[in-house]
C-alpha cells in the first residue's frame, strides 16, 4: 500500500492554514478539472486532489492522518507497520486483530469505487480507505458499516456507501459505471448506476439487490449511495441556485459592459449595468440547478472589480489622472 502525500498533492506545508488549503486546491481544481483540462491524465490527477483535500480540509481526518499517515513510510521501507501500528485498524473500525490478526479481515473487506464515466473526480485509494474507512465515510468503516461481530450476519443487510458527483453530473443525470470490491468474495463487480436530474446533497440512490447476501443462498439486500457533490472551482450550489463570480475591470464596473460568463448549459453573455459595485449580484433566471418541480433555480453571478497586480507604465499615468481629475470618494458615500 503505498503512502500519499496529501501536503504534496496540494503543495502546502504540513503547518498550512485551513484557508491556505482551501486556496491551494481551488487553484489546481480549476487546473486540472476534467471539464476544463483534457489532458488524458487530467481526471486521475483531479482525483488525486480531492482526496488530498477531503482529508486535509477536515480537522478531524487531518489529525488523524497527521499522526498515522507518515507511519506507512517507515512501513514501505522496513516491510512491517512500526510497533504499535496495529492498533490504528481497531480505531478505525477494524476490529482488534489489526490487517492480519485474529478477528482482522479489514484488509480483505473493503469498499470501492472506480470511475469509467468521463470527467468524475469519484473514487479514492486505498491509503485512504485504510485510514478512514470505505469511501471516506466515518460511518461506514472498512466492514461495510458494521462491527466484526456483525459482518457475518450483515452480509443479509442493506449496504451504504457514497459516491461523489460533480455539479454538473449531478445537474444533468444520466447513467454512470462504478466500481465495487464484494465483502464476501473479495472479487470486484462493475455495477452501472442511474443517477436522477438534479439529485442533492445528502440524497441516496438504491439498487436493489447489490447490498449483503444471505449465507446460505438468500435474498440479496440492497445498496444505497449517499450522493455527495464535490466542490466545484466555478459554482456553489444553495438550494436549487448557483453562485458564481463576474469578475470586472474597473472602468467596465463604472461605465457597464458585457462579461462572458459559465452557465450548467454552456457560457453566456451578461450586461455589467453601469455604476456597478463589488458585490452587486447578476441574475439569470431559470440558469440555475434543476429543481424539484421541475424548474431551475436562478443563476447569480457576483461582481467582482479586478486591478491589475503589476500596473504597466501606461496604466499608472491613466490611473493617476483619473485619481487628480475625479471627485468620487467612496467613504463619503
Amino acid at each position: 500500500m503505498n503512502y500519499h502525500d496529501y501536503y504534496k498533492t496540494l503543495g502546502v506545508g504540513k503547518k498550512a492554514p485551513q484557508d491556505e488549503v482551501q486556496k491551494a486546491y481551488r487553484k489546481l481544481a480549476r487546473k486540472f478539472h476534467p471539464d476544463i483540462n483534457k489532458d488524458p491524465e487530467t481526471e486521475s490527477k483531479f482525483k488525486e486532489i480531492n482526496e488530498a483535500y477531503e482529508v486535509l480540509k477536515d480537522p478531524e481526518k487531518r489529525a488523524k492522518y497527521d499522526q498515522f499517515g507518515s507511519a506507512w513510510k517507515q512501513a514501505q521501507r522496513t516491510g512491517a507497520p512500526p510497533p504499535g501500528f496495529e492498533d490504528i485498524f481497531s480505531q478505525f473500525g477494524f476490529g482488534a486483530g489489526g490487517a492480519g490478526g485474529p478477528g482482522g479481515q479489514g484488509r480483505n473487506v473493503r469498499f470501492e469505487f472506480g470511475d469509467l464515466g468521463g470527467g468524475s473526480a469519484g473514487g479514492f485509494s486505498s491509503f485512504f480507505e485504510t485510514l478512514f474507512g470505505s469511501a471516506g465515510s466515518p460511518g461506514a468503516g472498512s466492514a461495510w458499516g458494521v462491527n466484526p461481530q456483525q459482518r457475518s450476519a450483515a452480509r443479509s443487510r442493506d449496504h451504504e456507501a457514497k459516491i461523489s458527483l460533480s455539479i454538473e453530473e449531478a445537474g444533468r443525470g444520466g447513467k454512470r459505471q462504478i466500481t465495487i470490491t464484494d465483502p464476501a468474495t473479495n472479487r470486484q463487480r462493475t455495477l452501472r448506476v442511474s443517477i436522477p436530474k438534479g439529485i442533492r446533497p445528502g440524497q441516496k440512490i438504491r439498487l436493489a439487490g447489490q447490498g449483503g447476501r444471505a449465507p446460505a443462498g438468500g435474498v440479496k439486500g440492497d445498496l444505497y449511495l449517499t450522493v455527495e457533490i464535490l466542490p466545484h472551482p466555478s459554482f456553489r450550489l444553495e438550494g436549487s441556485d448557483l453562485h458564481t463570480l463576474i469578475p470586472v475591470a474597473p472602468w467596465e464596473a463604472a461605465l457597464g459592459g458585457q462579461a462572458t460568463i459559465r452557465t450548467l448549459d454552456g457560457d453566456v453573455t451578461v450586461k455589467i449595468p453601469p455604476g456597478s459595485s463589488s458585490g452587486r449580484k447578476v441574475r439569470l433566471r431559470g440558469k440555475g440547478f434543476p429543481g424539484k418541480n421541475g424548474t431551475n433555480g436562478d443563476l447569480l453571478g457576483e461582481i467582482r472589480i479586478m486591478v491589475p497586480a503589476v500596473l504597466s507604465d501606461r496604466d499608472r499615468e491613466l490611473f493617476v489622472q483619473l485619481a487628480e481629475g475625479s471627485e468620487f470618494n467612496p467613504r463619503s458615500q
